[in-house]
Parts: structure tokens; sequence; C-alpha cells
């Protein structure tokens, strides 16, 4: 997957003249920091270097998460036409651009991050952005969102792990309330930020959240650790992202994981492949979470017929 036109050029304009040994090692201390799930009361993104280093090497990646999570939501609701979006530590607004690549009919949108750094970054980007009505705000989602109305689509993405876990709670309901139609989360794709979304989502059914994706059914997570649920989306590098990362392949796997929830139902989904399928001679074995709360594995041959067809055009992360 790559950015949308629009957003690459602009990105590729915010980098023009950075230096790039400066970047990389800015690069580097930024993924330490995420990866470390480091919580000291700095901001990640607390300066301009920092906001640039994750412009080159993150934002390509997050936003072939979000756009991922928000293609499998519109699967399940295909009548899903948000005018409204609210995003919560927003970033440089990359749900903002996944959002609009999505859904055309996006009139509007509110963005609250607390880092200026990348907040005039995010401000910059969007204004090549399609969205007619575009909102920055400074705001830090640990203190709580000011009453507004609600939107049509609220999006929290990669924003929980930066967050105490009574933080959490209390900003998943603020946001539910806060949400006219779905809520979505993102978060990374390791066994905590699996935990993370886990807890949101118990949360999220016990205030009668409809949940559309990835999870087919609001029953007990039948994965078990030390396994996960997690997702995968390959994401095209450029050049000096390549090079500010010190990589040799043009491309990298972002691991995410997300939940879709909504006030309205979706369509039904009868079993979600939660991890990469095997094909055989003849065979495909997919390992399935499935509408009545089940994990399975199952193998799917030739003799299967449609289904085994059907098997076969489907990837990891789709419902089968």
């Amino acid at each position: 997957m790559e950015l949308p036109v629009l957003l690459r050029q602009a990105v590729d304009q915010a980098l023009e003249g950075v230096a790039l040994p400066e970047l990389t090692r800015a690069a580097a201390a930024l993924s330490e920091r995420y990866r470390g799930e480091t919580r000291d009361g700095r901001l990640h993104l607390s300066d301009d270097l920092a906001a640039k280093a994750y412009l080159a090497t993150r934002l390509p990646a997050t936003y072939a998460a979000i756009r991922a999570a928000l293609t499998e939501l519109a699967a399940r609701r295909p009548d899903f036409a948000p005018r409204s979006l609210l995003d919560v530590g927003a970033g440089p607004g990359t749900a903002l651009w996944a959002a609009a690549d999505s859904w055309p009919s996006l009139a509007s949108a509110r963005l609250f991050e607390a880092s200026g750094a990348i907040r005039k970054w995010g401000e910059t980007l969007a204004e090549a952005c399609p969205v007619a009505d575009i909102t920055w705000q400074s705001g830090d989602a640990a203190k709580g969102i000011p009453a507004q109305d609600r939107a049509d689509l609220v999006s929290l993405t990669y924003v929980l792990s930066e967050l105490a876990p009574e933080t959490r709670t209390r900003l998943i309901d603020d946001l539910w309330t806060l949400t006219g139609d779905v809520l979505l989360l993102v978060e990374p794709g390791t066994p905590k930020g699996w935990e993370r979304i886990l807890a949101a989502r118990d949360r999220l059914i016990a205030q009668g959240a409809r949940l559309l994706a990835p999870c087919p059914h609001h029953l007990p997570c039948p994965i078990k650790a030390p396994d996960w649920c997690h997702f995968s989306r390959r994401v095209a590098r450029s050049r000096l992202h390549r090079l500010s990362k010190q990589a040799d392949v043009p491309w990298e796997d972002e691991k995410f994981i997300y939940l879709a929830a909504s006030r309205q139902a979706g369509l039904i989904a009868q079993a979600r492949i939660v991890a990469p399928p095997r094909a055989g001679k003849g065979r495909i074995d997919l390992k399935l979470c499935e509408q009545d709360g089940v994990l399975q594995e199952r193998t799917i041959s030739k003799r299967d017929g449609a289904l085994f067809k059907s098997a076969r055009r489907r990837d990891w992360g789709e419902i089968l």
C-alpha cells in the first residue's frame, strides 16, 4: 500500500532539505520510544525533528493500517457514509487522510493533538486534503476531551499505548459518548496492543456497542496467550524512508490490531481469517475466528468447489 498522491507529495515537500544523519538518529530514537511503549511524561513527538522522522518512517505504516481497518469496516457497513470525523491523538492527520480516501462523503473533521510539532505539520499536510472543513485543536487525550457534538466517525489510533490503564478506560467511555455511529480503535499488532483492544472491546460491549470488525461475534475472544490477534499490511517505502531506517528492502510489514464498534448492526460475518493462509496442492489451510465464538483450523480442498475458489482469493484479515 502507498500513500495517496496528494499526501505523498505534501510529505515530500515537508521533508525537503532535512539532513539524513539527523533524520536517521531521530527515527531510531522515535522507534525505541514506540517499541518500548515509553511513558515518561514526555511526548514522543516533542520537537520538529521528531515530527519529521515520524512523517518519513511512521506515517506510511500507520496510514496503511488505518486504511485497511476502514476497508473492513466499510465491508460490514456498506451503508455507512460519514460526513463528520472526530480524531483524537490525531498526529499528522493520518486517520483524516484514510477516512477521506475511504468516503468522499466526509465533509468535516475535528482533530485533537497534544504535540504542537506534529500538529503544525498536520495542518500543513491538511491543506492538500479534499475534506472541506478541517479544524485542529490542541488537546491531550490523557486529560479528557472537551464537550462537543457527536461525530459520525470517531477514531483513536496508536494512542492507547501512550496512556495509563485507568486513563484508557475513561477515554473509551468519553469517545463512545461522542460517537454518533462508528468508533474505530487501532493499536500496534503486539500482544500488549491486543490486550488493550480486548479491554476496550469488553467495555464497549457492556455499553451496547455492535462490533463490526474484526470480530465476527460478541462472545469472549477465543484466542489465548501466548497467541494474539493481529493483522499485517505491506507498506511501500520511499527512498528517504528506506535510508532513514537504514533498511535494504523497499517495503515493510506493519502489524496492527483494530476494533470497529457501531451503534448500528452491520452485515453478518461467518468467519474471519486470523493468520496467514497456508496453501498446498489442491488445498488451503485457514485459521478462522468464527461467528459462534470458536477458533478453528480448517482445511478447504478442491472438493469443496466454490468455497475453495473463494478461499484462494482471501487473505489474512479478510472474511471467509
